[in-house]
């Protein structure tokens, strides 16, 4: 039963609002996913605070015209879903990309990011990049490590000091 004009509306206002606020957006091929390998990777979104979006291609392009973006998901090949990452740009990607190793028949088709269309290399590349903790950790670990090493070079020359004082102390 095809759908009726005011739904399709609601469907476009939805995925507008969705496109107003997602940092990364990344299209997923679907064909041949069963329901229970879908569910998962739903979850596995949900638990980073992102979602994934079954959309009508027209209907999707409609929304992304009435967002202000140039991009035609109409020139993707067979069903496409969004994968919406509302808090960063690597964990949304991070998830789809394990998961398409985990399931063959999902296929990262591109993405949104900075309100522009990229390919599916560069979603890809994004995956890859390590989380933003682990980044966080060796900026800290770069920038403390000149530091550590200014207090082990004093604390060899007071070792040093204290030892010659030991010395000098047993002789007399």
């Amino acid at each position: 039963m095809p759908l009726s004009r005011q739904k399709k509306e609601e469907i476009i206002e939805q995925v507008k609002d969705k496109i107003a606020r997602q940092k990364v957006g990344v299209f997923v091929g679907f064909s041949g996913l069963k329901v229970e390998d879908f569910s998962v990777l739903r979850r596995k979104l949900k638990k980073e605070k992102g979602e994934i979006k079954v959309v009508k291609k027209t209907l999707f392009s409609l929304a992304l015209k009435k967002a202000g973006l140039d991009i035609n998901p109409r020139e993707l090949e067979g069903e496409v879903a969004v994968a919406f990452g509302y808090q960063d740009e690597i964990s949304i990607p991070k998830i789809v990309w394990q998961s398409s190793e985990e399931f063959p028949q999902l296929k990262i088709k591109g993405g949104i990011l900075e309100n522009r269309f990229v390919g599916p290399e560069k979603i890809i590349e994004l995956a890859k990049l390590p989380s933003r903790e682990r980044l966080l950790a060796q900026l800290v670990g770069s920038v403390s490590a000149p530091i550590s090493g200014l207090a082990a070079v004093l604390e060899g020359n007071i070792k040093g000091l204290l030892g010659v004082l030991a010395r000098c102390k047993a002789k007399a």
